[in-house]
């Protein structure tokens, strides 16, 4: 493995710089309209904060790929809002019901069930709509894939597939580790996956690079859900921005319940070594940003 000789990365300074600048991005894309109830709804559950992961991965891929953030920008916008429909979905009462997200009231505590369904679905389309009409400086034939990809991932064949599986799997006692690898690298893992190929789509990879970088996204959403998993378990609700214990009282199956929690920390540790050791053998220390965000996703404590 081509050993990461760059010391100088600051993890904390490169995800802090690019944090603000998704947030000017995301302001900037949703203007108050017409009628105000919806708009209010959708900026309130957009602009409520959190990591802004999938953007800042979107973001460091296609710089890897020698892109600008001018032809990833309204991808990495619409990869948060179409995270931030997930969120708003998955809080209502009849998927996780949830009353608090990213440490505010949910979206339907705020605004009701009905506009908070609107608000998902608004955001939804408006994704597909901003990659659509923003995107400059890349190929017409680029910009298709990144939307069907965007389609792929939230889809049936993605997060709507692995959201169903794991209602249906709620209670169950007979769930196997296939089945809980199938929810989260569906429910979770495809919109971490997109996040990371899309940059590199944008930026004109090839196919070999866009495999590299697949395989990368596969071990780090993985590895996501199951530092998640043992967060449910180890954080309270003020560090997590939401309630802890959900997974326990919805009688989910989850990572430790099938490991425990020390070993579901090693074999989240070693799915982030194997996604760093995919980038390094191809791209060498320009994956630093990458392997960085890897380990921020194993070590991160909400």
């Amino acid at each position: 493995m081509t050993p990461l000789t760059d010391t100088t990365f600051d993890l904390k300074t490169y995800l802090r710089n690019q944090k603000q600048r998704v947030e000017v991005a995301l302001d900037a894309s949703i203007e108050a309209g017409y009628p105000e109830t919806i708009y209010e709804a959708m900026r309130y559950s957009l602009m409520a904060g959190g990591k802004r992961l999938r953007p800042i991965l979107c973001l460091a891929t296609c710089e890897l790929l020698e892109g600008t953030e001018v032809q990833a920008m309204p991808t990495a916008c619409s990869l948060e809002m179409i995270h931030t429909m997930s969120l708003i979905h998955d809080d209502l009462p009849a998927m996780d019901n949830d009353d608090y997200r990213r440490g505010k009231l949910t979206n339907h505590k705020v605004y009701g069930e009905d506009v908070a369904i609107l608000a998902g679905d608004g955001l939804l389309a408006y994704a597909f709509e901003y990659v659509a009409t923003q995107t400059q400086e890349v190929a017409p034939e680029r910009i298709l894939r990144v939307i069907g990809d965007l389609g792929q991932a939230v889809g049936a064949a993605g997060l709507v597939g692995g959201q169903i599986v794991d209602l249906a799997s709620e209670g169950n006692a007979d769930v196997t580790l296939e089945t809980l690898n199938y929810i989260h690298t569906h429910k979770t893992g495809a919109l971490l996956k997109v996040s990371v190929t899309s940059g590199a789509v944008l930026a004109g990879a090839d196919d070999a690079q866009v495999n590299v970088l697949s395989q990368y996204a596969d071990r780090i959403g993985l590895a996501f859900q199951i530092v998640d998993d043992v967060l449910d378990i180890t954080a309270t609700s003020e560090e997590l921005g939401k309630s802890a214990g959900k997974d326990l009282a919805a009688q989910k199956a989850t990572y430790p319940s099938f490991w425990g929690i020390d070993e579901s920390k090693r074999q989240a540790q070693h799915l982030v070594e194997e996604a760093k050791a995919d980038v390094l053998n191809c791209f060498g220390n320009k994956a630093r940003s990458l392997v960085a965000l890897a380990d921020f996703i194993v070590n991160r404590t909400h």
